[in-house]
């Protein structure tokens, strides 16, 4: 799930007069927010999940707008997110699954930001097409983690420079420090954007210790096709080999649809 808030500069109101006589208002700010593998109604609002407390989420929504018919192209972690980053379908970017490589000729939104006199700063979960922390096009600040990433004591890509953090440090937390720091820091004359990715709700869960049992007891209710490839209908379709691979397997993961040549 992705959250996007934009707000004024600090001189709200000022406007400049070009030599020609064109008005143009300070750019605003924007804050670039995505959860991973967050689905899109489980969130307090929505009433989903009576027993579900977002209340960051649910102020953002009372005070900005909740599009529940937005969909992603591909639904899958590295071509979504290559697809957020440069507006283009899997199948002309060509990071069409979790591991098909980066082709180099790619142009991120973020670089026209960039150009536009904007500071961009970067923080959490790249994770697409490889597994690569390194810097890239379009952010002044970058900290980011190879691949996945882990839940506790991670190491952070900082501009190119590896920084380790123990005694229990969670990601989470973590990286909203470092971007809410980044933001106190910046140069307030001039607009800035920030995308800051999160590692969770991915799989592998490991709260917060602060957060761990608070929903015992809890019950999630699966959708209706939790099993449709193992029972009912579905089992007694004759897939393909490569089909039945593919909806039993990690997806993204196991059975790669890129060939490198």
């Amino acid at each position: 799930m992705l959250t996007i808030s934009t707000g004024p500069g600090d001189n709200e109101g000022q406007v400049r007069t070009t030599e020609n006589g064109v008005i143009h208002k300070k750019p605003r700010n924007i804050i670039f927010i995505l959860t991973d593998d967050h689905r899109f109604d489980y969130m307090g609002f929505t009433g989903k999940v009576p027993w579900l407390e977002t209340p960051n989420l649910d102020k953002l929504a009372e005070e900005g707008a909740y599009l529940p018919n937005a969909f992603v192209t591909t639904s899958l972690c590295s071509p979504s997110r290559a697809s957020i980053l440069t507006g283009q379908f899997s199948h002309t970017h060509t990071i069409v699954d979790n591991q098909a490589p980066d082709p180099g000729n790619l142009t991120y939104f973020p670089q026209y930001l960039e150009k536009a006199g904007y500071q961009t700063g970067f923080f959490g979960k790249w994770h697409m097409g490889d597994h690569g922390d390194d810097p890239q096009p379009g952010f002044t600040h970058w900290e980011s983690f190879p691949g996945q990433g882990v839940y506790y004591n991670p190491t952070l890509n900082i501009n190119g420079k590896r920084v380790s953090y123990k005694d229990s440090t969670y990601i989470t937390d973590l990286l909203t420090e470092h971007a809410v720091d980044w933001m106190e820091k910046r140069d307030e004359e001039k607009p800035f954007f920030l995308y800051l990715s999160h590692k969770a709700v991915h799989a592998g869960f490991r709260p917060a210790k602060r957060h761990k049992g608070r929903y015992k007891g809890n019950k999630i209710e699966l959708p209706t096709t939790y099993d449709q490839t193992k029972t009912g209908a579905y089992k007694d379709l004759k897939w393909p080999q490569w089909v039945a691979d593919q909806r039993t397997s990690w997806h993204g993961v196991d059975y790669m649809y890129h060939e490198n040549r």
